[in-house]
């Protein structure tokens, strides 16, 4: 009973902050990464543990909470697909992306091989990517709300959705190199578009509906997700056939907002022990997961923002170096992604969300911080709530 209670405070601690952020002109997921960051370690110490008596164990044990995490980590790995995949290369982007990767990619592997505790190499290649990925969604409703040119705003995007995308196949192929069989399920099961044209089956609601309830058998079961998700949305693309999410917008934004990410936020955080989490990782090494992979993306994106022909006249390089170096939501997911299948400790997942967390409220702190008054819509897509 008290575990349903702390569930239901939790999302109830989430809502107010988003709301309360909304007022002071913060975007959801910045409120929410402070919470959670901050909020959460602090009622676990001071409260829930000590009066309650129960343990983060206790509290992500009962069998409905992994189902709803299940279907909460779906329909966000799905949304975040669904924007990786829509990507139109131009050659200005891909000058971006290529250093926009490389650098903090490079600079993350030198890390978890030099700095941090000897680990197998998938972790140490997960570690590289999580400096290298960049939040899509949150970059979006930043620069509709500067009111960004829309040719200068397609190009940075298409240059983040390139990133990630890189990123997510790059650790779904890693994946599945380990055990080749554990990549035949999830590849037999992407080619089932092809299977419903096949059967002149042409609604894109259920080919969408088949993806979803997929994904979410993928992820409960600990089968390749990723490749299962780019897979078939490939399949998907190449047939002309648009992905269409299960509910209206509005509606899928607040259960993204108010249920989705606060649950996996939660879920994630709750399992860890802050005061364990940061004796077991020294001062130096803490310092290193909080600047370089900020300092590297941001050199990175500069870089390949000056390989690139500037998108408009009086396009700042220092500006667009701090958007690109947004995380938000793609790294919330990618971090729960890795700890719940244990390639990084818990003490690296909450310095990385730190992390995270400064590097969204960077361009915050240089004054791109308000929300846009409309909600954002990418021509032909569902608003990007995050």
């Amino acid at each position: 009973m008290m575990t349903l209670v702390f569930w239901l405070l939790a999302l109830a601690l989430f809502a107010l902050v988003t709301r309360v952020g909304r007022h002071f002109g913060l975007i959801p997921i910045v409120s929410q990464l402070l919470l959670a960051s901050i909020g959460l370690p602090l009622l676990m110490l001071l409260w829930i543990e000590p009066h309650w008596q129960l343990t983060g164990a206790q509290l992500v044990s009962p069998t409905w909470l992994k189902s709803l995490y299940s279907l909460s980590f779906a329909l966000l790995l799905g949304h975040i697909l669904s924007d990786v995949i829509d990507l139109r290369l131009d050659r200005q982007s891909v000058k971006i992306a290529l250093p926009s990767f490389l650098v903090p990619f490079a600079c993350g592997l030198a890390c978890a091989v030099w700095l941090l505790p000897p680990q197998p190499w998938l972790s140490s290649l997960a570690v590289g990517l999580v400096f290298a990925i960049t939040a899509i969604p949150v970059l979006y409703l930043y620069l509709r709300h500067i009111g960004y040119p829309p040719a200068a705003t397609r190009r940075l995007v298409q240059s983040a959705i390139l990133i990630d995308l890189t990123c997510w196949s790059l650790f779904g192929l890693a994946q599945g190199s380990l055990n080749l069989n554990s990549l035949l399920l999830p590849i037999a099961a992407a080619l089932l578009p092809l299977l419903l044209r096949a059967l002149r089956i042409r609604q894109p609601l259920c080919y969408s509906l088949s993806f979803f309830a997929l994904l979410v058998v993928a992820e409960h079961y600990r089968l390749n997700a990723l490749i299962f998700g780019v897979g078939y949305l490939l399949c998907m693309a190449w047939l002309k056939v648009a992905l269409v999410m299960p509910l209206k917008a509005v509606w899928l934004e607040r259960l993204q907002t108010f249920v989705a990410i606060p649950l996996i936020l939660t879920f994630g955080i709750v399992q860890i022990n802050v005061h364990s989490a940061l004796s077991a990782i020294s001062p130096l090494q803490l310092c290193a997961l909080l600047l370089l992979p900020v300092l590297s993306k941001v050199l990175g994106n500069w870089l390949g923002l000056s390989w690139a022909t500037p998108s408009f006249a009086g396009a700042s390089r220092w500006r667009e170096s701090l958007l690109l170096n947004i995380r938000g939501l793609s790294e919330i997911v990618f971090l729960n992604l890795l700890l719940q299948q244990q390639l990084i400790s818990p003490a690296l997942y909450f310095a990385l969300m730190l992390m995270g967390l400064a590097a969204t409220l960077l361009p915050a702190l240089a004054g791109m911080n308000k929300t846009p008054l409309k909600s954002a819509v990418v021509p032909g897509k569902e608003p990007l709530c995050q």
